[in-house]
């Protein structure tokens, strides 16, 4: 078998997942790390100066490409994979197991994903795109912290990054640990701890990202 076809059977786009699925993981920590500065609640400086570090270090920037291209494979490959097992139930049952089968949060994996790229595009288009521009036509970064606090006045956009957050974190709760079983990580031996670590970080960077925003919105960062 060679490569090209077993990236193309279930079990290597599953692995693809898990991959991507991690990589995504590790760039959620920093991620998380950079916007909490805002809590330090020093009108911005903190924040700006990570944010800065993270949009003119070269190696940050290339790796940068990596994630979006990481992203819109995961994204496709999750997709696929949900069309695929949906083709294949061929016999339907006329009443559904429910959990007592699996959980509905991984029996919704395409819906929650899909959820989670509406709100990365909203927050691509709100922040990332805005600054890059100015960057590319040589006017210089924007002042992030400035602009979260515009936009997060709306109530709108508030609801729709918590809704954003929530879905994130019901996402990771059952693709945390699929990623680690996939890859053969997730033996019974590791089973109990690899799955409250991911569900303590499901819970914890979700809520860091949600409160950034209520934070504005309520005021208590200015």
């Amino acid at each position: 078998m060679n490569w090209k076809h077993y990236f193309n059977t279930s079990i290597g786009k599953k692995l693809q997942m898990s991959l991507t699925g991690l990589f995504l993981i590790l760039f959620l920590i920093v991620h998380c790390y950079v916007n909490a500065q805002i809590f330090y609640n020093d009108g911005g400086v903190r924040f700006n100066e990570a944010a800065h570090f993270m949009g003119t270090n070269f190696l940050i920037r290339a790796i940068e490409f990596g994630l979006f291209g990481f992203l819109i494979l995961h994204i496709v490959q999750g997709l696929m994979l949900w069309s695929s097992n949906r083709a294949k139930r061929t016999n339907r049952y006329a009443v559904s197991a429910g959990n007592q089968t699996s959980k509905w949060y991984s029996r919704s994996m395409a819906l929650l994903g899909t959820l989670i790229l509406l709100f990365l595009v909203l927050h691509l288009s709100k922040f990332w795109a805005p600054n890059r521009y100015s960057q590319l036509s040589g006017n210089g970064e924007k002042n992030l912290f400035e602009m979260m606090r515009d936009e997060f006045q709306m109530s709108w956009v508030v609801i729709v990054y918590t809704f954003g957050c929530i879905s994130l974190g019901w996402h990771l709760v059952h693709g945390f640990y699929s990623s680690f079983q996939t890859l053969g990580l997730g033996t019974h031996k590791y089973k109990g701890f690899i799955k409250s670590i991911g569900i303590a970080f499901s819970i914890i960077v979700p809520l860091i990202f949600a409160a950034m925003p209520v934070a504005f919105f309520m005021q208590w960062i200015k």
